[in-house]
């Protein structure tokens, strides 16, 4: 079945009137078909315009190495926001495109209710596609002024400290003074106010019976040692490198911004996608208006998205958050209703949710367990456990699945240190990639820079730059 934009805009509409009858509550979504390979572009790039990099070179290479081999296909792109925009692929059918319209609705339902998207939605904006666009723009201002190769080299580190920002504090916050000796370069003289304090003290403390001895009140030689504790790498480096310049840190706090805008649909994709899979089928279900052959055709590619296969019946060693969500709100729904699902999707995340809704009855019914790798190549069972089970689930998100690392001091000479919190995440380094993460930092920081970790067998490991 070819597609026809005049049947597409029809169905649209009364999809979209059903769904307010159903009672979803959505942000406007401008929907909008284009080619499959614009389609993989945004979908690497992670917004139709942003700032270039060779990085999404390399995924948008892998994205077609995945689609060739017929492990990835890319049925709709949606950005949270009002409006919402969403991109569908034009030689998709029009059955497919009919379920991706219904499947789209059941996101913006989501982003405008849940309480993690309303949070950072309120401090990100949501104009993501223009805010980025605009990025995009300053960034080839920056390329024309200071040359490819500085650009890049900023790049590098604000893309490699990408999901390094602290989800607990607020996108805008006060240049507050971190706590930590001052830098070579960097001054902490006192202010006027400070110094009109201190001789006002001198003053009566020379008044004092007996104490007629001259009083020092210059400032004592400042403890050694880590005492800071800022997580916010992104928000830090921007702040307080001591020699970063304007355009350097608003790449920073360019890529912190989006990190931000990113990180809901990142902590509820499971919640998200099941819940737009689980409207999805409904309202094809209840949109009486379809045609019969267009109904089946939509319901076999709802199939084909929410198997819990990895294909042809091979058992999946990955979790399908389609399936897992949609099974989850089924279940919810089958057991407590409409309005307690409703309730869930404001105020949880995936944590949440798999935390308190994943019960064992369900996990059996889904076949789920968790694997182990032996050293022989065989794969085999290793617990069946629930509680084993959820967090090995959410093990990948904590932290926005990044190694927990936090800026802890910066040294005399301005060398700054970083700790890994291995013990709160639970996992040693990949010692190269971490080497190349700390020379890209130094290179904006422009003094040494070292990172007290541990690597994949638990050693304590010391990794230092070499740019500086």
């Amino acid at each position: 079945m070819t597609i026809s934009t005049e049947q597409l805009q029809e169905y649209t509409r009364r999809i979209e009137e059903l769904a307010v009858k159903l009672g979803l509550d959505f942000y406007p979504v401008d929907f909008e078909l284009v080619p499959n390979n614009f389609m993989t572009e945004i979908a690497v790039y992670g917004l139709p315009v942003r700032m270039p990099h060779w990085s999404f070179g390399i995924r948008y290479i892998h994205q077609l190495i995945q689609q060739g081999m017929g492990y990835s296909r890319i049925f709709e792109v949606m950005f949270p926001g009002d409006p919402c925009h969403a991109y569908l692929v034009k030689d998709n059918s029009l059955p497919e495109n009919t379920l991706v319209v219904a499947h789209v609705l059941g996101h913006a339902d989501f982003a405008k209710n849940n309480h993690l998207f309303r949070k950072f939605m309120e401090m990100a904006g949501g104009h993501i596609l223009e805010q980025a666009a605009a990025r995009a723009h300053s960034i080839e201002r920056a390329l024309e002024q200071h040359g490819q190769e500085r650009v890049e080299s900023v790049l590098d580190a604000a893309l490699a400290l990408e999901p390094h920002i602290d989800v607990t504090k607020e996108l805008h916050r006060d240049k507050s003074s971190p706590v930590f000796p001052a830098p070579a370069g960097m001054s902490r003289a006192p202010s006027a106010a400070q110094l009109s304090m201190r001789e006002d003290f001198r003053r009566r403390y020379q008044q004092l019976p007996g104490e007629g001895m001259q009083l020092s009140l210059e400032p004592m030689e400042p403890a050694r040692g880590p005492t800071l504790e800022e997580y916010d790498l992104l928000w830090f480096i921007a702040n307080h490198a001591p020699d970063m310049a304007g355009w350097e840190r608003d790449i920073f706090l360019a890529v912190r911004e989006e990190s931000f805008y990113f990180y809901p649909v990142f902590a509820c994709q499971i919640m998200n996608e099941g819940w737009a899979s689980y409207w999805h089928a409904r309202l094809l279900r209840e949109a009486d208006f379809l045609p019969q052959d267009l109904y089946l055709s939509a319901i076999k590619a709802h199939s084909d998205v929410v198997r819990p296969f990895a294909g042809e019946r091979q058992l999946a060693l990955a979790i399908n958050p389609y399936h897992l969500g949609f099974s989850m709100w089924e279940n919810i729904i089958d057991k407590y209703g409409i309005e307690t699902a409703r309730k869930i999707c404001r105020e949880e995340d995936d944590f949440g949710f798999i935390r308190n809704y994943l019960d064992e009855r369900l996990a059996e019914k889904l076949d789920l367990f968790v694997y182990e790798t032996h050293a022989d190549g065989d794969i085999r069972v290793a617990s069946r456990d629930i509680h084993v089970i959820r967090e090995t689930i959410l093990a990948p998100k904590f932290n926005f699945g990044a190694p927990r690392i936090a800026a802890t001091g910066i040294g005399q000479d301005g060398s700054l240190e970083l700790t890994h919190d291995h013990r709160s995440d639970g996992r040693g380094l990949d010692m190269s990639r971490a080497d190349r993460v700390v020379d890209y930092i130094a290179q904006v920081w422009r003094r040494p820079v070292v990172l007290h970790t541990v690597d994949e067998r638990g050693y304590a490991r010391d990794i230092s730059s070499k740019s500086h």
